[in-house]
């Protein structure tokens, strides 16, 4: 099976392109074997190229343990760079299908490369029951949250996944390595959550780091850093408009008051092919 190692901000990926490539048995089973970084490929995870019917292509995203998720900002970005520059559908503007609908990504062209996506994210999901949550509100935001004998605030978000941001004075390892999992594992959380811990540089600029559902800490979380930009205007900390630092880059994010969605801009990069006899 031919494969593809692609990154957006350091959070990076196995893909495979399923237009021409048949997978070798049970796809749960493969995205932990290949996912593993000392006897597999490598990655935060596995996504599957795959045809639609109602779109350019549809992308399928695996997290390092075989959990499916729903969505994944930086992946989606590759696959955009992936349709386009291995010609699926060479086009400056795509529809790509994803668990959380058909999305429309606006590709940048460098030597008819593509080296920025600026994805539309759609509007944020705030109703607790659809995020999911069980703490109360709508939107769910400025709650209390004890969890490893520290109390966070929070505020919840879906991107088509869920997301539980906490404003903090410092980035620690204790917060994030510590904290993150337990967040990740929390009652409140019926099918788990990634959490984002954020430090506010200036109402244009944050700085977060990310413990991810499934995944562990990763570089970068694209759907994470939508749910911060949208937290932080809810807690008024931050500005429609803001650049988010991660570990492997900067993204930078529009919620707009005009159609309620969430524009996320950053760059995808392919890294290396090759072909899996795993």
């Amino acid at each position: 099976m031919r494969f593809t190692k692609m990154e957006g901000c350091g959070n990076d990926y196995v893909y495979v392109n399923c237009f021409e490539e048949k997978l070798p048995g049970d796809v749960v089973t493969l995205s932990q074997k290949i996912s593993d970084r000392h006897f597999g490929v490598g990655g935060d995870g596995l996504i599957l190229i795959c045809p639609s019917e109602i779109a350019d292509a549809r992308m399928r995203m695996f997290n390092a343990d075989g959990s499916e998720s729903e969505m994944c900002g930086n992946g989606l970005r590759c696959v955009a760079k992936y349709v386009y520059d291995h010609g699926i559908a060479q086009k400056p503007k795509l529809k790509l299908e994803t668990g959380r609908g058909v999305l429309s990504v606006d590709l940048e062209l460098k030597a008819n490369k593509v080296s920025r996506v600026c994805i539309d994210m759609g509007a944020p999901i705030l109703q607790n029951s659809d995020i999911p949550t069980t703490f109360p509100g709508n939107p769910v935001k400025n709650i209390p949250l004890q969890v490893g004998g520290v109390t966070l605030t929070v505020t919840c978000v879906s991107m088509g996944n869920p997301h539980c941001v906490a404003f903090v004075e410092a980035l620690t390892d204790d917060l994030v390595l510590g904290i993150g999992p337990k967040v990740e594992h929390h009652p409140a959380f019926p099918r788990r959550v990634n959490a984002e811990f954020v430090v506010v540089n200036r109402r244009d600029d944050a700085t977060m780091r990310v413990w991810e559902r499934g995944s562990g800490e990763t570089l970068a979380c694209g759907t994470g850093a939508c749910a911060v930009a949208v937290a932080g205007v809810l807690m008024d900390k931050l500005d429609r408009k803001v650049t988010i630092h991660l570990r492997g880059g900067d993204l930078e994010l529009h919620w707009s008051e005009t159609d309620n969605h969430v524009y996320m801009t950053g760059p995808a990069e392919e890294v290396f092919s090759g072909e899996w006899h795993g």
